[in-house]
């Protein structure tokens, strides 16, 4: 009996679950949080990007392929109050992959990233004293 058990066991665990939209909840607008979301797609190494929309901030892309099958996901962004809610719709959530919690581990290590270079790109240069210079003597 167990020798026809763990066939079945091994089985349902590589069937994907269906479809389905996680969504979470961010208290920086939409504008900051997707230059994370498109970071994170265009320089984390584990994504192909299939299609990005700036004007809608959505997008659609690839992940897995060595020994697990690729899989399609789409991420939107939607204005929520004066946050922003990030939806991930995703194929495929199994016994090895968590794809929805995976991307947003990597969208929170982006966006606190870009946070953290943000000041140094909004520093201005000092300015000279408003002091009248010398006048020189004759």
């Amino acid at each position: 009996m167990k020798r026809a058990l763990i066939p079945v066991l091994f089985l349902s665990a590589a069937v994907p679950a269906v479809a389905k939209t996680h969504k979470d909840a961010y208290t920086v607008s939409c504008a900051t949080l997707w230059p994370a979301v498109k970071d994170t797609l265009k320089f984390s190494g584990k994504y192909g990007i299939i299609g990005i929309s700036n004007e809608e901030m959505t997008a659609s892309y690839n992940i897995g392929g060595n020994l697990t099958a690729k899989r399609t996901n789409t991420v939107l962004l939607n204005p929520a109050g004066t946050g922003c809610e990030m939806q991930v719709q995703t194929a495929f959530s199994g016994f090895v992959n968590n794809d929805a919690n995976d991307f947003k581990t990597r969208v929170d290590a982006s966006l606190a990233k870009l946070k953290a270079a943000q000041p140094a790109a909004d520093a201005k240069p000092e300015t000279a004293s408003a002091s009248p210079a010398p006048t020189p003597k004759n």
